[in-house]
């Protein structure tokens, strides 16, 4: 936003709906629509159902967000042992 006042607030998604639109549930219960931001559009971070969002939302529309960071999860298995390179 241009006045910089913003609420930043994490969630997961719970759906994923058409034109890179999610329904997220916040942390506290409130259902938001959200969408992409342009750095996540333009890297093509993938997001799906069950992932831990950040966000900003603005404080005069408390309804619709944007997300603008992925959280990773940190107990996730190693990854498999890579195959010889082939020439």
């Amino acid at each position: 936003m241009s006045d910089g006042k913003v609420i930043e607030v994490e969630g997961k998604i719970t759906t994923v709906l058409p034109g890179t639109m999610f329904r997220v549930q916040l942390d506290n219960g409130h259902m938001v629509l959200a969408h992409i931001s342009g750095k996540l559009r333009k890297h093509f971070i993938k997001i799906a159902a069950g992932d831990k969002v950040k966000m900003e939302m603005s404080p005069y529309d408390l309804d619709k967000a944007r997300i603008t960071y992925r959280i990773r999860e940190t107990n996730l298995p190693p990854p498999g042992p890579r195959r010889p390179r082939r020439f």
